[in-house]
């Protein structure tokens, strides 16, 4: 199994930051600190282990958040010099967000020069929160940064809905004052900048998709392969959703002349095991289509009634009169994000966006 996400936390970290921190601060209370971020640290979950090792950080670093400050810019890697780096530092940025919020310039310097060593996109949405027009317009700046990690912190760090972090309820509302950010680094050199800002407009999606497709359309015209897949990518919801202008931004339109029928290698299967799945397509229209095939399994709940997931498959280029034939096999295997129930379920397939054809299987818990 898998190492638990909570053990990037442990007491080898916490040793590790106050000896760090030891070496660039005199009055450092090193065994208080240990005392404080140690106990009980083991029974708790990532996030509370960070919680934890920050209030030892609030306790024994000084109380004038400058000072503070300069403690941890030392302690930070420089120049090929060892320092608090990865997930020790998760704790450090939370502490900036609890202990510089009257102090931003200083803070997001801070944050900035942190990022490279980890991410800071955690402990700068207090930032954004607390004075958006102010903080923004310091990561505007940022997008043309020579160092990627911070061009990505520009966009990761600004998404409206960040998995693990606190939600940005004003930018979820008008994400109108990130979409320049996202614009800067919509050709950025770097992959990891680029999915970014395309998780980004995905979280943006969610709550405007209009303006989402609006935003792909307008940038979509003549772009390289790479900003194309970032565009693709950014309309992933709203591609499974079967949103019509995200699927004209790419060259889905409605479909028209197609017949489609679905086959199960077989009706019931075990929790573990996996189906095999036969798609037939066919075309009488009097021109090509290009049509993207998804299918959506609707899953059993509780109380009988099925909630869909939409699984990609395939795309394809129908000429007149023509037919494709496709397989894959779908695993029903435990996952920690779904608890499942025994009983009828359906798969159904989607072309472009609308159902086409489906199936259904029982479904054995044992």
């Amino acid at each position: 199994m898998p190492e638990p996400l909570k053990n990037l936390l442990h007491p080898g970290v916490v040793t590790g930051i106050a000896a760090t921190i030891g070496r660039n601060f005199a009055d450092f209370d090193r065994d208080m600190f240990l005392a404080l971020a140690g106990d009980g640290l083991e029974a708790l979950e990532l996030m509370q282990r960070s919680l934890k090792i920050r209030d030892a950080l609030v306790e024994t670093l000084p109380q004038g958040f400058r000072e503070a400050g300069a403690i941890i810019e030392a302690c930070l890697p420089h120049d090929g010099r060892a320092g608090i780096s990865g997930w020790a530092l998760l704790p450090v940025s939370q502490y900036i967000a609890l202990r510089g919020l009257d102090d931003f310039d200083l803070s997001l310097s801070l944050l900035r020069a942190l990022t490279p060593h980890f991410t800071a996109e955690f402990g700068i949405r207090v930032f954004i929160d607390r004075d958006q027009d102010r903080a923004l317009a310091t990561i505007r700046s940022w997008t043309d940064d020579a160092d990627h990690h911070v061009r990505r912190l520009a966009s990761e760090g600004t998404r409206p809905r960040l998995p693990w972090a606190m939600r940005l309820p004003k930018l979820v509302r008008d994400p109108g004052p990130i979409l320049p950010i996202l614009t800067a680094l919509l050709d950025d050199p770097e992959d990891y900048v680029r999915r970014s800002v395309a998780n980004s407009l995905n979280d943006i999606a969610k709550d405007h998709p209009d303006r989402v497709a609006a935003f792909v359309a307008e940038h979509i015209g003549s772009a390289s392969a790479e900003r194309r897949q970032l565009l693709r990518h950014a309309s992933r919801t709203l591609l499974k959703q079967g949103h019509s202008a995200a699927l004209a931004n790419f060259g889905f339109a409605a479909p028209s002349g197609i017949d489609a029928s679905l086959s199960l290698d077989r009706a019931k299967i075990v929790l573990g095991e996996s189906l095999g799945l036969r798609l037939a397509v066919s075309h009488d229209a009097d021109t090509s289509q290009t049509v993207m095939i998804d299918y959506a399994v609707h899953h059993r709940k509780a109380n009988g009634t099925t909630s869909p997931k939409v699984f990609k498959w395939t795309s394809a280029t129908l000429a007149p009169g023509g037919a494709i034939e496709i397989e894959k096999r779908h695993a029903i295997r435990p996952i920690t994000t779904r608890r499942y129930y025994p009983g009828a379920h359906r798969i159904v397939v989607l072309v472009n966006g609308q159902e086409a054809a489906e199936a259904g299987f029982d479904l054995a818990l044992e």
